[in-house]
């Protein structure tokens, strides 16, 4: 088992800019005056310390910029209503086995897709079979390619691939995924090359990847798309255990360093997930894909382009609740619009 190995288991949007005009008043010209009679240096000093003493401090209070909106909020879908009053712009849920759609919002949008991303970079990663025993090296290729984006793996930090695996896959570590990415075979590029041949193998056709963390909105998807990839995840055990290990602790240099999952929901007695991933990025809002079951069935959950840093959690709550409440008739179950 990998969990020996390392212990514990698109339009562009245009920002909105603010800037604010500071006028400083023009100081008045003094004529040139008689120069005093030389004062006392302690008269001097105390002359001194009375102009300082004058001095205010002038706060000015700077206005915060605003956030950049996301592709769904320019396109006007999430201004779409549903049912469940759900704050993402698309929203789709389907039984596992029979692909019956129980939930549906926006399902064909493409959208950015975040580190969603990563579960794709995953798949590629594992079905080629690389050694996870392998040790790996954070470069400055993969510092720069991330840079703008938090990240807790310096420059040097040697993991084998399955430790970079699980970082990418629980908490979200772009450095990681980036190093994934990078020392497949061939290279990125070839790398990248895989993920979209992966997607079309699938049936993805509004799906492309231009590289491995889902920091680029350019990495697109959509919600129908990404039903098909979690699918496809799962059949691996090692995505499905390193996706919801709740957390895990490597070497970062000379200390130990945890890493957490960055979905909550794994530690929620009340959910049985089988498979996740969350990303962000303000181009793509906040997003999240499950694997689960929920009313005694296997389901796969997409959330894209959520409004707010606990609203995906928030509109995941929401289905599991109403699924729990509805009887499963599937033509009481699509929301609209579709």
């Amino acid at each position: 088992m990998l969990a020996l190995v390392f212990g514990s288991v698109a339009a562009s949007a245009a920002a909105t800019a603010v800037s604010t005009a500071h006028a400083a008043a023009k100081p008045t010209k003094v004529a040139k005056a008689t120069r005093p009679a030389k004062a006392s240096k302690t008269a001097a000093q105390g002359t001194k310390v009375q102009r300082a003493g004058k001095r205010n401090t002038r706060k000015v209070a700077l206005r915060a910029e605003p956030g950049r909106p996301s592709f769904g909020q320019l396109s006007g879908l999430r201004g779409t209503e549903d049912e469940l009053a759900l704050k993402s712009s698309v929203a789709l849920v389907v039984d596992q086995d029979t692909d019956e759609v129980l939930f549906s919002k926006n399902p064909h949008a493409v959208l950015p897709i975040a580190s969603i991303t990563k579960l794709m970079t995953a798949l590629v990663v594992t079905e080629a079979l690389l050694p996870l025993d392998e040790n790996l090296t954070v470069t400055q290729d993969d510092v720069a390619a991330t840079a703008g984006s938090k990240s807790r793996l310096k420059l040097g930090t040697q993991l084998t691939r399955g430790e970079m695996l699980h970082l990418a896959l629980m908490a979200s570590e772009n450095r990681a995924a980036h190093l994934l990415g990078r020392t497949f075979p061939g290279g990125l590029e070839q790398f990248v090359g895989a993920m979209n041949s992966k997607a079309l193998a699938l049936g993805m056709n509004d799906t492309r990847y231009v590289e491995p963390t889902g920091l680029s909105s350019n990495n697109q998807s959509s919600a129908e798309d990404l039903t098909r990839l979690v699918r496809a995840a799962f059949e691996h055990p090692i995505i499905r255990q390193l996706s919801t290990s709740l957390e895990a602790v490597v070497p970062v240099g000379q200390r130990p360093t945890q890493f957490r999952n960055t979905n909550g929901l794994v530690r929620n007695p009340e959910w049985d997930i089988g498979l996740q991933k969350t990303g962000y990025i303000s181009a793509a809002g906040r997003c999240l894909v499950m694997q689960t079951q929920l009313a005694g069935r296997k389901l796969i959950m997409v959330l894209l382009d959520s409004a707010g840093k606990y609203s995906r959690i928030g509109d995941a709550e929401r289905i599991r609740k109403w699924l729990a409440e509805t009887p499963l008739i599937p033509s009481a179950l699509a929301a609209q619009p579709r």
